[in-house]
């Protein structure tokens, strides 16, 4: 129908088969076409995520280059335990007093017999003086005895002469040779007494001794468990007393008491060279030897405890600090007892039949950064890692990097 309302004729609704007509539809330009917009777009399209592509870093795994030690690669065992003194002692007096005088602090080396401590001894003092004049006594006493025996030597020599020549009778000369037997067996018993005395004045110069509280060997103190004024007793049995006044050690014989499982005794033996690391300073390992094994089996963890003596002395080292053993298979050489780079089995790829690392350098912890292909040197494996040289302990590397990467590729630690 028309706008009238009135129907179209038909002759109106035929279509145009005009030759002339086509042709210009068909000579319309390339470039007005909605598909080759489309194709275009989408050209466009690739290039520009191909291009952000070039800029976004490779999400790798990242590791440090480890400083090992060789020791690690002839260890057969490794255990942990404490330091400990074999020569320790809680120092204390014999006797029982007030404290009076206390020398010494913790830390401080001290000799052997240096007297450290000092009790009251005004009432043991006084009785070595009360000793020391029973002695005088004595032998006063003696001289009295001696010269009353010669007294009777010469009243017996004369008893003797007078009886011969008849001017007195022999009852006179026994009674001179019993004054003169009884003043001998006077001088006996003058000389135990002063036996006597001596020992009653050593007794009381024992007691005195005791009130000086002395170090029994070369050492350092460790503690100091009483101070000035404190009541010492021999047992500490009594409330408000101590025992102890100082707890020494002498550090030349620390060792290491370490707890070994009793199924891998059979790898240890006494005199077998061992590594000792600090917990405290783990860059420091001293060298050491097994000394002995303890022949009794803790059945509760079924261990047994093994003591390794040091071999080499460092001020550093306190008894009670915890320390690892590592004990070899051989005696370490000069050479082999500072670090050594070593990386991940992974980080290390061949390239052309040579070995590379990619090294990561980054401003910080998780930042982009480049890496950069470095040739390195495979060495021996160093326990789960392996010894290499070219690039320094600390650095970071790319562990199991991609077939692809490239030297100087943009890389990022990968997302857990």
């Amino acid at each position: 129908m028309n706008d009238s309302g009135t129907p179209t004729p038909l002759t109106q609704l035929l279509i145009d088969r005009d030759p002339a007509a086509a042709t210009l539809r068909r000579r319309r330009p390339w470039w007005r076409s909605g598909w080759a917009w489309l194709a275009a777009a989408l050209v466009l399209g690739v290039a520009g995520w191909a291009l952000s592509q070039r800029g976004r870093p490779v999400p790798v795994e990242l590791g440090t280059v480890a400083a090992a030690y060789p020791s690690q690669a002839i260890s057969v065992l490794s255990a942990t335990g404490h330091v400990s003194a074999a020569t320790r002692a809680s120092v204390s007096s014999k006797g029982t007093g007030r404290l009076e005088w206390l020398g010494v602090q913790e830390g401080q080396h001290v000799l052997k017999g240096e007297v450290i401590a000092r009790l009251e001894s005004r009432d043991v003092r006084a009785q070595r003086e009360q000793a020391a004049a029973g002695v005088d006594a004595a032998r006063a006493n003696l001289a009295q005895g001696e010269a009353e025996l010669i007294d009777a030597e010469l009243a017996l020599k004369r008893a003797r002469d007078l009886a011969q020549r008849n001017f007195i009778s022999y009852s006179e000369v026994d009674t001179a040779v019993a004054r003169h037997d009884k003043a001998s067996a006077a001088i006996a018993s003058l000389r135990a007494q002063i036996a006597v005395a001596q020992a009653n004045l050593h007794v009381t110069e024992v007691a005195v001794e005791q009130t000086l509280i002395q170090a029994p060997f070369t050492g350092v103190v460790l503690t100091k468990n009483a101070n000035v004024g404190d009541i010492l007793t021999p047992f500490s049995a009594a409330s408000g007393t101590t025992g102890a006044v100082v707890t020494m050690a002498d550090m030349s014989t620390l060792e290491v008491e370490a707890d070994v499982s009793e199924s891998s005794i059979s790898q240890i033996s006494v005199g077998q060279p061992a590594e000792i690391q600090l917990d405290a300073f783990p860059e420091l390992r001293l060298a050491g030897r097994v000394s002995r094994i303890v022949p009794d089996v803790d059945r509760s963890k079924a261990t047994l405890l093994v003591k390794v003596h040091f071999d080499e002395a460092d001020g550093r080292v306190l008894p009670d600090m915890s320390a690892k053993v590592a004990f070899l298979s051989r005696r370490l050489d000069a050479s082999e007892r500072t670090p050594v780079p070593a990386v991940r089995p992974e980080a290390i790829v061949t390239r052309d039949g040579k070995s590379y690392v990619f090294v990561v350098s980054a401003a910080s912890g998780d930042a982009p950064g480049r890496a950069a292909m470095t040739a390195v040197r495979v060495g021996a494996k160093i326990g789960d890692l392996v010894r290499v040289e070219g690039v320094p302990a600390g650095a970071r590397v790319v562990i199991g990097a991609p077939r692809d990467l490239g030297d100087g590729a943009l890389v990022a630690a990968q997302k857990a």
